[in-house]
């Protein structure tokens, strides 16, 4: 059975970063680039006008600029997935309020807009207007900064984050990603959504199941996918108990 391949628009000022794109995109078999744009206002034009599954988004550009038109799309009931890429960093914060899907840094690197293809894919329209929904409902998302580019998680997707020496794993519903924060700051930004049960380990609250004790007297947190199982430290057992007393519902 044949896959329908994605419609791709790209919208950059410059001619060249346009040209570069195609040739990246002219690589891989399941996309297609149905049109281009110039600038935000000729950008949203183009979305109405030819309906991209994908829009591949520079940020600064005469006029209106991709941020803004972002803005403006991520409005609507049927967005596009967005890709921003960009010669500059500091708008990843930016970027996850409007819902982009990746933040890529030019020169665009095949293996990253490879990945940012795949994850938005992965995201059809439905799904993306939940996004939206769960997003104006108060979602949280975090920006993190990896090898690819910048990757956008939403927080209520995080299970649990597991530090390992200088680094953090977010393990999450699209797998896992390396990140620079510390569990603290983390800890401290979301508390009320990720909850401490080790030095080394925060969960998603709303992945908790159970708390039960193993054959060697150690607690263990279940989660709901009945798979994972993590050590909670004796430091922090009463607090987790504490905190199923008041969230989980009486048996």
């Amino acid at each position: 059975m044949t896959s329908i391949a994605q419609r791709i628009l790209i919208a950059d000022d410059e001619p060249l970063a346009r040209q570069r794109i195609q040739r990246l995109l002219d690589a891989l078999p399941d996309y297609t680039v149905c049109g281009e744009a110039v600038d935000g206002n000729d950008t949203l034009r183009k979305v109405a006008e030819l309906e991209p599954d994908i829009l591949l988004l520079d940020i600064r550009m005469p006029g209106m600029d991709g941020m803004a038109a972002a803005e403006q799309l991520s409005q609507l009931n049927n967005p596009p997935a967005v890709i921003f890429c960009t010669a500059y960093d500091h708008h990843a914060i930016k970027a996850f309020e409007v819902r982009a899907v990746a933040y890529l840094l030019k020169p665009v690197r095949r293996e990253a807009l490879t990945d940012a293809l795949a994850r938005a894919g992965k995201v059809n329209r439905v799904q993306l207007q939940a996004l939206t929904q769960s997003a104006d409902a108060g979602t949280e998302q975090l920006a993190v900064r990896t090898y690819r580019g910048t990757e956008l998680i939403d927080l209520a997707d995080v299970r649990y984050c597991e530090a390992d020496q200088k680094y953090v794993t977010l393990h999450h519903s699209r797998g896992e990603t390396v990140c620079d924060y510390t569990l603290k700051e983390l800890e401290q930004a979301y508390p009320g959504q990720l909850l401490r049960i080790h030095r080394h380990t925060l969960v998603g609250v709303r992945f908790i199941q159970a708390l039960r004790r193993n054959t060697d007297g150690q607690n263990q947190l279940i989660l709901n996918d009945s798979s994972t199982s993590l050590l909670v430290s004796r430091r922090h057992a009463s607090h987790v108990r504490q905190w199923l007393q008041e969230h989980q519902p009486s048996p």
